[in-house]
């Protein structure tokens, strides 16, 4: 409070009064933007977080696709079969061997021939002659496969399959998570970035307000000069002395309008707002510290960091999935179907239903080593895997102590600048008066000016960089 008010006694004192000056930046009609409106339209017309949200819905898909596995596989099949081609062909006839049955056992037994002695009668051919032939006369066969069809349904179901169907599903899960994490830290940098371009934006508007103030500054001085000079109170070399410093501060004025529109076109852009939108900030611009005194955060909370842990259980999970192609697999599958055709002699052989089950088990017995080294080779993988998360961790922390060390000197930045403004303003004031008194000279009452604009200009940069380290330090911590 003592520093605002010791603002507007020094503007009152120069007939430039720091609300007018506000009220001149801010009467322009456009979209008022706060820090949380700024981030809240950057977040929303982002494509980056589009992108982001989009692979996170891929990666819900994914899992849901991987459940599926854990239950039974249901398809359905039929075919047809059109053909004009028939099948002719005929079976010899011949005579065929007769049996009778067997008084004592009632069994059939070949009715041969028995000579006198009761042994069977052998033919010329060496083979047993029997005693009556049954005649069997040449057959014609003619198969038609015209208009044969069949369908059915085909269920699988996966009993036992080594950890393979689990350990995807958990792949999938692990994969989820990294994609919600990697749409959280693409939210993050979008945060960064918003927050970048409103602190520029509100900076270029601090400079365009001291430039203001101090180009009044100078031409209250100038005609002061050139007033003194028409009476013969001042050399003309006075007035060409503060002539310069009045263009020197219309060039600054306009080298922080130009800074000003481009700070805005590039929040617009940020913030996907049209480039040639007009946005208005906060008539106020909060000079307090803020900085809290608290102990350095934790780097473990950052999305990168558990990204990286969600690496390593994908890694063991890869592993579990190599391990599962030469472990044993069992399956069940199950058939029913309905089939028609195939006539054979104009009769169908095959009109009806049918039902059909089946087991199969498939046991690896040897590869030469091939699942072995696969097997080490993944869990290779996996060391690298937390060789790399130790060491990024450790440049995590190293960030986050940087990150909390320039939030620190920020806030102390704030705190000299604060001090060397009020001072350069006293200062200022002590010059002016003893410059009409006659006791100082021109130059040294133009330098005390230029010494109060640099302190201004550096403590509004002191301040930008205190809420832009703040920003860093929350992203480092993971708290952003």
């Amino acid at each position: 409070m003592k520093l605002k008010i010791i603002i507007i006694l020094i503007f009152f004192s120069f007939s430039v009064p720091s609300v007018l000056i506000g009220q001149e930046m801010t009467s322009v009609p456009g979209q008022a933007m706060t820090l949380e409106q700024c981030r809240e339209l950057a977040l929303e017309n982002n494509k980056a977080i589009s992108v982001a949200s989009r692979n996170k819905e891929k990666a819900e898909y994914t899992v849901k696709a991987y459940r599926a596995n854990f239950f039974p596989k249901i398809s359905a099949s039929g075919n047809y079969l059109y053909s004009d081609t028939k099948l002719n062909s005929s079976l010899p006839g011949g005579y065929l061997p007769t049996f009778v049955p067997d008084p004592s056992t009632g069994q059939l037994t070949p009715n041969i021939l028995r000579g006198p002695d009761g042994n069977p009668v052998i033919g010329t051919d060496g083979n047993p002659i029997f005693n009556q032939y049954a005649y069997f006369p040449d057959m014609d066969i003619s198969m038609n496969v015209r208009n044969t069809w069949m369908a059915g349904l085909h269920a699988e179901q996966p009993i036992y399959t080594g950890g393979k169907i689990i350990s995807a599903y958990r792949m999938a899960q692990i994969g989820d998570k990294i994609a919600g994490l990697n749409q959280q830290l693409s939210r993050t940098e979008i945060i960064v970035k918003a927050d970048e371009a409103y602190w520029t934006y509100v900076k270029t508007r601090e400079l365009i307000i001291l430039a203001l103030s101090y180009q009044r500054v100078v031409s209250e001085l100038l005609r002061d000069v050139q007033n003194a000079c028409e009476v013969g109170m001042k050399h003309h070399n006075d007035v060409l002395k503060v002539q310069v410093k009045v263009n020197e501060a219309e060039l600054q004025l306009r080298q922080a309008e130009n800074g000003h529109r481009l700070a805005r076109k590039n929040l617009c852009y940020v913030t996907g707002l049209p480039l040639d939108s007009e946005i208005t900030l906060p008539e106020s611009f909060d000079h307090s510290v803020g900085l809290e005194r608290r102990f350095m955060g934790d780097y473990t909370s950052r999305p990168e960091y558990a990204m990286l842990e969600q690496q390593i259980q994908l890694k063991e999970q890869e592993i579990k999935l190599t391990r599962s192609d030469f472990l044993p697999k069992v399956g069940v599958a199950a058939n029913y179907g309905y089939i028609n055709g195939l006539e054979l002699n104009g009769y169908k052989l095959l009109d009806g239903a049918s039902f059909s089950a089946m087991m199969s088990v498939n046991i690896p017995l040897f590869q030469w080593g091939e699942g072995r080294n696969k097997i080490r080779a993944a869990e290779t993988e996996r060391a690298i895997v937390q060789l790399q998360r130790d060491d990024i961790a450790q440049q995590m922390e190293l960030e986050l102590a940087q990150a909390f060390d320039k939030w620190d000197e920020s806030a102390l930045d704030v705190r000299l600048t604060t001090r060397s403004l009020e001072q350069a303003q006293e200062n200022m004031r002590v010059s002016q008066d003893r410059y009409k008194a006659g006791m100082e000279t021109l130059t040294d009452y133009m330098e005390a000016q230029t010494v109060w604009q640099r302190a201004w200009m550096e403590h509004v940069e002191a301040l930008i960089r205190l809420r832009l380290n703040e920003t860093y330090y929350l992203k480092a911590a993971g708290k952003l």
